[in-house]
């Protein structure tokens, strides 16, 4: 019994040690470089934003943040990697909206969404944005619909992968006007782009800052955007609901989350450094000069947000019967 009692007593002051060594850690945290996981390929709209930030998040930190990008099935690899890695802070996944949006069309996710993640902040929001290669025939949206119409199937576009903002942009798209289109995933922005640009497809639904130099040199051509206000950076190009699509909007946004069981003094500094960032006047042009807009929030805001998203998500996909196996 006594050496029952002595066991019990050193295991809990063990644990008592463990305890504090843990809040004191996540209390002087950071002590080394962190990674910020980019689960898109260089070029892409998510590793844009995310250079942004990079280096103001470095000196707001007082620690070097470095951009490891991990690239593949719509985000999910890279999402992947971070949910798996260790809760101490140094690896941070930098994801885009397609984070709430995986859930409802990959049925079998190495991960879940909610449970293996917790909530740092938003960083960014801005407009899906269709382009087209010059030289495609269709100049306006309505001239996409109708040669979708006359060639039923014939029609392709590309996203950065499935379950890209991209993807269901483009399937809100055909679903509203009755129309089969073709989509063609994409491993991210750059590469998507790429090959709109030499012509292999002719179509693109894609965030603003993986299109916008190549819309501004004439190598794309804009036809409209995904939210219900016009870009300032394209105030030509018209909202989808202003060309007839009603109730239509799919708002890109991009955040910061970290693995579950990451204590909160380290979320709580990640967080404060993060807005801090995002108020500096220089950060908030250089994302508005890609088309974005700075969005800090408090964890429990962005919290919500993916509460609500996947919800709305698994829905439309649903209802426009998408589904990758």
């Amino acid at each position: 019994m006594r050496r029952s009692n002595l066991a019990v007593t050193v295991l809990s002051i063990t644990l008592g040690l463990l305890g504090f060594t843990q809040l004191a850690a996540a209390q002087s945290w950071p002590t080394k470089p962190i990674k910020l996981v980019v689960p898109y390929p260089p070029g892409g709209g998510t590793d844009v934003i995310a250079r942004i930030v990079q280096e103001p998040l470095s000196q707001a930190l007082g620690q070097q943040v470095i951009i490891d990008n991990r690239g593949g099935a719509g985000g999910s690899i890279g999402t992947d990697i971070v949910s798996k890695s260790a809760a101490d802070g140094y690896t941070v996944l930098f994801t885009l909206s397609s984070h709430t949006i995986n859930p409802a069309i990959y049925p079998k996710l190495a991960f879940d969404t909610e449970k293996d993640f917790l909530p740092v902040s938003l960083v960014a929001s801005l407009p899906q944005i269709l382009v087209a290669n010059p030289d495609f025939p269709a100049k306006t949206v309505k001239e996409v619909i109708d040669l979708a119409k006359a060639k039923p199937d014939s029609i392709t576009y590309a996203s950065v992968g499935n379950g890209s903002p991209g993807h269901l942009a483009g399937a809100m798209m055909a679903g509203a006007a009755g129309v089969s289109m073709t989509h063609i995933p994409y491993r991210g922005g750059g590469p998507a782009v790429t090959d709109v640009m030499a012509g292999q497809v002719p179509l693109l639904w894609v965030s603003i800052p993986a299109a916008a130099n190549f819309i501004k040199a004439g190598k794309l051509r804009a036809l409209a955007v995904s939210t219900v206000k016009r870009s300032p950076v394209f105030p030509d190009v018209p909202t989808m609901a202003e060309l007839g699509f009603k109730d239509y909007e799919v708002d890109s946004w991009y955040a910061m989350f970290v693995p579950a069981k990451t204590p909160q003094p380290i979320i709580d500094t990640l967080y404060k450094a993060t807005v801090k960032v995002l108020t500096e006047p220089a950060v908030k042009e250089k994302l508005l000069g890609q088309g974005a807009e700075a969005v800090g929030s408090t964890p429990v805001q962005l919290g919500a947000i993916v509460k609500s998203e996947i919800v709305k998500w698994k829905k439309v996909a649903k209802d426009a019967g998408i589904k990758v196996e």
